[in-house]
């Protein structure tokens, strides 16, 4: 029996805590050879903005594998739909059946910010209290809940292009106590903060490396997954030790990473390897603490797989869902 489960049966079983330490423990797999992360098959349809991606992982301590399909479709926007859809399905991995159709909204944007969260724990400064964000909606709010529970922060600085969109985010943030700075603009967020993160989907720089201080980390999450979108210059990627999420997965769609390695301003050898290594030690993550570090996260299957095991799991303890014979 294959399990369906919509977007609201998964916003019940959410838990961020507990998605943090599941994709710490598969980036840590992956790292060792105990799971398998290939590069996502991207396709666009020709006369179209639209972009298709398969993303697709496996993993032995899991006992899963996980198939996405996203699509990115830009044009949505003006019929009032979203931009990216996408649906997850899980397999068990040692018989092949298909255990379970997920929508993939919630997966996504929770494992985004806890991926952020696994990122800023080992590569931002221990002490880092003040959070800021460029972007203010759904995913922004994710993701102060997430590095929240990694990190002492305290205050949150954040830049939406609309005032709407920012006095939501205000209204969800600040009865928590956390104080909530509304920024004039974009230079702003990346001077005060110790942690930034762009959440925007940019198809040109808004963050300018010049604007870097000591001890920055920057987490690249919002652009969107084409070798040429950037939130990013390549002065910002040039002056920061660059950790990325697979390096299989930025070759394919970080324009972030390609379009400075295009200018020149890095070479692929600059990079310091993935997020895994420095969770297991093999690299070193920040190596000083007036060193400059980015995180460059483009999206991983094995991500959807870690959050999937787990909403699967809490699904059918807690009765969620529609089981459904697909052979039947």
């Amino acid at each position: 029996m294959t399990l369906i489960l919509s977007a609201s049966d998964l916003a019940a079983s959410a838990d961020m805590g507990a998605t943090i330490r599941a994709i710490e423990a598969s980036l840590a797999d992956q790292a060792r050879g105990a799971a398998d992360q290939p590069g996502p098959l991207s396709m666009r349809l020709p006369d179209t903005d639209a972009r298709y991606l398969v993303m697709a992982a496996a993993s032995a301590p899991q006992g899963l594998v996980a198939s996405k399909l996203l699509c990115d479709i830009p044009s949505n926007a003006r019929a009032g739909l979203p931009s990216q859809r996408s649906s997850i399905v899980l397999t068990d991995r040692a018989t092949g059946e298909t255990l379970a159709l997920l929508d993939g909204r919630v997966p996504t944007r929770i494992r985004t910010a806890a991926m952020t969260a696994v990122a800023s724990r080992h590569l931002a400064r221990p002490e880092s209290r003040i959070l800021g964000l460029v972007g203010a909606g759904a995913l922004a709010l994710a993701h102060v809940e997430a590095i929240m529970s990694v990190l002492p922060i305290d205050t949150v600085i954040v830049w939406s292009r609309t005032a709407e969109t920012l006095d939501r985010f205000r209204r969800a943030v600040e009865p928590g106590g956390t104080e909530v700075i509304r920024a004039e603009g974009v230079r702003e967020v990346v001077e005060m903060s110790d942690v930034v993160c762009t959440l925007t989907p940019s198809e040109s720089p808004i963050v300018l490396g010049r604007w870097f201080r000591d001890g920055l980390h920057v987490n690249a999450v919002g652009a969107r997954p084409r070798p040429d979108h950037r939130e990013l210059d390549a002065e910002a990627m040039s002056r920061s030790r660059v950790v990325v999420d697979s390096l299989e997965t930025v070759l394919a769609k970080s324009g972030d990473l390609l379009l400075a390695v295009d200018e020149g301003a890095l070479a692929l050898t600059d990079l310091a390897g993935e997020l895994g290594q420095v969770i297991i030690g093999s690299i070193a993550g920040r190596e000083g603490p007036d060193q400059m570090t980015l995180f460059n996260s483009v999206g991983m299957g094995l991500q959807d797989l870690a959050i999937g095991r787990l909403l699967y799991d809490a699904a059918l303890e807690r009765g969620l869902g529609v089981h459904v014979n697909l052979s039947d």
